[in-house]
């Protein structure tokens, strides 16, 4: 037998929803045509659709990084570039991919609270027009954002607004929409079409499914590129059916709204604890699954031991705690309890 424990170092890490996989066996018979010409599949976009609008238009990819590069891949030429915070997924955690599979240069800003503003992408817009620089064309924000704040309305509004009066994209890293989503409680479609948002890389894996992601545009130009982006960028199952068939009782059966709620929940379960700890300092909102923490650096590697967590910047001792639709608020307890041990053995208060 395996010993797999509960971490805290990534919402990757969790088990399948038992529903998922339930489903997946469903559909595990007799033969589907290849590479997304299936019953299953066309019955996935059609929910899709109704919880992102008939505007939207969906492809199925297999990761992340593959699903934004297809993305911003269909938006831009490569002396265009993607203005970002520079805490971004694709600035911070994706190995250049972007800049290397697109050729676009990205231009990061310093966010506050994991967001950027307007005002701050402003100053980049003076380079249109310039055959000497690069030109702005896609603003990429994480909803979530990379610290597990959250963009309100009218933020995201205002930066879609600053995008197409400069005939530029709003592009939106979605890798944990349904968290955000279950958090504002309204509508897909309210969160992104309805504010102006172009294109969504929407993720799956880190709420529940066992793998895969889904571009949702509603760019008649990208529409056209992204089939023949897709194979090239090596984000084509043959097998697509056991890829977007999750996606139908995601959404069926509201799995990514109970899920994203009960990680979430343990999220703020988890700051509630250690809230008043005097040594632990929460450095941004738990609007969503992440608290970001200062904490000594001698109690970094020995709380690691009780329960693994990733340091995301040692020299600063900022470290992360993921929460996910498994989390127990028994193993939140259990872990304050051995950091609060771990310290007093550190004669730390």
């Amino acid at each position: 037998m395996y010993d797999l424990k509960k971490e805290f170092g990534s919402d990757n890490y969790s088990s399948v929803s038992p529903e998922i996989l339930e489903f997946i066996q469903t559909i595990n018979f007799g033969h589907c045509h290849g590479y997304g010409d299936d019953p299953i599949t066309n019955e996935a976009i059609t929910i899709i659709k109704s919880e992102f609008g008939n505007k939207a238009e969906c492809f199925f990819t297999l990761n992340g990084t593959g699903t934004n590069i297809t993305a911003i891949n269909a938006l831009t030429r490569p002396y265009e570039a993607i203005v970002c915070a520079e805490t971004a997924h694709i600035n911070t955690d994706e190995c250049g991919a972007l800049e290397k599979v697109t050729g676009n240069k990205i231009l990061p800003i310093k966010p506050s609270n994991g967001k950027i503003t307007p005002e701050q992408i402003t100053p980049f817009l003076a380079q249109i027009g310039d055959e000497h620089s690069v030109q702005p064309k896609v603003i990429s924000i994480t909803q979530p954002t990379e610290v597990g704040t959250i963009y309100s309305k009218e933020e995201i509004q205002s930066l879609a607004t600053l995008a197409h009066q400069n005939n530029m994209i709003l592009h939106m890293d979605g890798a944990r929409l349904s968290n955000a989503v279950a958090k504002m409680d309204i509508s897909f479609k309210e969160a992104t079409y309805d504010l102006g948002v172009d294109i969504i890389s929407f993720g799956g894996t880190k709420n529940g499914m066992m793998i895969g992601e889904v571009i949702i545009s509603f760019l008649d130009q990208a529409n056209k590129a992204i089939p023949f982006l897709r194979k090239q960028n090596n984000q084509l199952l043959s097998k697509m059916r056991y890829l977007s068939g999750q996606f139908i009782p995601y959404f069926q059966q509201n799995i990514w709204k109970i899920n994203a709620e009960k990680a979430n929940f343990t999220a703020t379960y988890f700051y509630n604890q250690v809230k008043n700890i005097p040594y632990i300092q929460v450095l941004y909102p738990v609007d969503t699954n992440a608290l970001f923490v200062r904490i000594p650096k001698e109690m970094i590697k020995p709380l690691q031991k009780v329960n693994f967590f990733y340091a995301r910047d040692p020299r600063d001792t900022v470290v992360r705690w993921m929460t996910t639709f498994d989390t127990t608020t028994a193993e939140i307890d259990n872990f304050v309890s051995e950091l609060k041990i771990i310290a007093q053995s550190l004669s730390i208060q």
